[in-house]
């Protein structure tokens, strides 16, 4: 019998990113999207963080009564806006981000981790740091944001976001050649990837790692 997982995103982007990589004969996957959340949070200055967390809470316990098995958040927006204590729901939650920083704390050479969505990054490097820390893991890693490219994710213009990262990763290979790349986002996932498979590389992403979880899921 087929595992129904409900996931939950920022951006309809991400539903093709997910349902590629997690397709399997033993998974059901149900989408669910809101894009406003993100939206308010980046453009309202009265909508403030205490009501954002009251959305994510919202958000997840109605979710959780869609008869789902467990609940996958592929936004670390939503994920560091998320106060799990406060949930009314013994559904498990699976946080897209944190087999990727289990990925990326094994790694010991000094990091550069990409970001197109400038909103993203204070939430995902507070919980890199505070991961790395519970997890004992010395890590070196430079944030950076690729500027004026989440827009054009924003705007379907998908090819040229596409093109603007791969042209920006390969600039970071040919100049800072002692460092590993990794993305931070589900929407770079493409741009790393094409640069793999022309360079012969390996740039780290959060989809791999999701994909091996799931799999190491499955065999329980």
């Amino acid at each position: 019998m087929k595992k129904k997982i409900a996931c939950l995103h920022a951006h309809y982007s991400n539903i093709q990113y997910i349902q590629n990589a997690l397709t399997s004969d033993e998974l059901e996957l149900v989408h669910f999207v809101d894009p406003g959340l993100m939206s308010r949070i980046t453009s309202d200055n009265n909508f403030d963080e205490g009501q954002a967390k009251n959305k994510v809470i919202e958000q997840i316990e109605w979710i959780a009564q869609a008869n789902v098995e467990a609940i996958l958040i592929t936004c670390t927006n939503y994920i560091a806006l998320l106060e799990e204590d406060r949930l009314h729901t013994s559904i498990p939650i699976i946080k897209i981000d944190e087999p990727f920083f289990s990925s990326v704390c094994s790694i010991t050479e000094p990091q550069v981790l990409l970001f197109t969505n400038p909103a993203t990054v204070e939430g995902t490097m507070r919980r890199l740091n505070e991961f790395a820390s519970i997890q004992d893991k010395p890590i070196h890693i430079e944030a950076r944001v690729i500027e004026n490219t989440f827009e054009l994710i924003m705007q379907g213009k998908n090819e040229q976001y596409v093109e603007e990262l791969s042209k920006y990763i390969k600039g970071i290979l040919a100049s800072e050649k002692n460092k590993k790349i990794s993305v931070a986002q589900l929407s770079m996932v493409e741009s790393a990837v094409k640069v793999e498979q022309e360079l012969n590389v390996k740039i780290g992403n959060p989809l791999d790692s999701l994909i091996i979880h799931f799999e190491s899921l499955l065999l329980n």
